[in-house]
């Protein structure tokens, strides 16, 4: 998509650093975009039940509770290559 053009890009290996412990932000990825869920008082410390921070939630997201709608809140920080 167009947008994504705009975004950075970050691999697999960056996006796992944004894991709310090796660096501030709490960042994951779902469907090829990566989301800023910091300001989330349900990712605090980089965990959100049994999901962490840093990953493709995507497999994921079938188990959840919610469905990928939650991820409108978000900020899109950038795209996983």
């Amino acid at each position: 998509m167009e947008e994504d053009l705009k975004l950075p890009e970050y691999s697999k290996s960056q996006l796992a650093l944004r894991n709310g412990q090796d660096k501030p932000q709490i960042w994951v990825a779902y469907l090829g975009k990566i989301y800023d869920v910091s300001a989330s008082r349900l990712w605090r410390n980089g965990k959100h039940y049994e999901h962490w921070a840093g990953q493709d939630l995507t497999d994921e997201l079938k188990d959840a509770p919610h469905t990928q709608t939650v991820f409108a809140k978000f900020e899109i920080v950038g795209v996983l290559k």
